[in-house]
């Protein structure tokens, strides 16, 4: 494999909601926190001996990108296969919970359009999902007055509570997750990686060329 291969991911198209994926806090049916076994500094990893096989095969190459990109794909295959207890236990996907965060956090009706941009997700799964959620009995759907083909989505109030209830143990189980770093190294790493996502969403066009 290439260092940017990693195991197939369970979750869902699009960033989380709340920033990552880790395991419970406090007990709970989710596996160990995948951030008490980050590799220190003096510590290999997985993509570092890929990048030593690849070093090995083609000498000449920089093999700097892979050294990040492998490693950033590599950790959100392994926070996804962690899967997510909180969401878990209420019969939620983190897909599901995304499109639930979306309508939350905007305090707002959505179309399923901005639901997809929100989610960074596709239409038909957007619809799929709106379907399941609506036969919960989480989200309702209402036509728009003015164009029949446009449909607004909103939290009732059986959803709202729920997004309400999962969040602090969704927070908590994110924090089990990196808990194998400091403050300092937490901020840097956001940081890093806000530059970094910055950068890619502004050129997302010619990346994709």
């Amino acid at each position: 494999m290439t260092a940017t291969e990693g195991p197939s991911a369970t979750g869902g198209e699009g960033p989380s909601a709340t920033g990552g994926k880790g395991s419970p806090a406090t007990g709970g049916e989710g596996p160990s926190a995948p951030g008490g076994n980050l590799p220190g500094p003096g510590r290999g990893d997985t993509v570092a001996e890929v990048v030593r096989q690849w070093r090995a095969v083609h000498p000449g190459l920089d093999t700097g990108p892979m050294e990040v990109i492998g490693r950033i794909n590599r950790c959100a295959a392994l926070l996804q296969q962690a899967e997510d207890a909180p969401l878990r236990r209420a019969g939620l996907t983190r897909p599901e919970f995304d499109l639930l965060g979306a309508l939350r956090r905007t305090g707002h009706e959505l179309t399923p359009s901005e639901l997809a941009r929100e989610t960074f997700s596709s239409g038909a799964a957007v619809t799929k999902r709106l379907k399941q959620l609506t036969e919960r009995g989480l989200v309702e759907r209402r036509g728009d007055a003015r164009d029949r083909r446009v449909a607004h989505v909103r939290l009732t109030d059986s959803g709202r509570d729920l997004v309400d209830g999962i969040l602090p143990a969704q927070l908590a189980y994110e924090t089990a997750a990196l808990s194998g770093l400091d403050g300092p190294e937490l901020g840097e790493l956001a940081a890093l990686l806000g530059a970094l996502l910055g950068q890619l969403e502004g050129r997302l066009g010619a990346l994709r060329a």
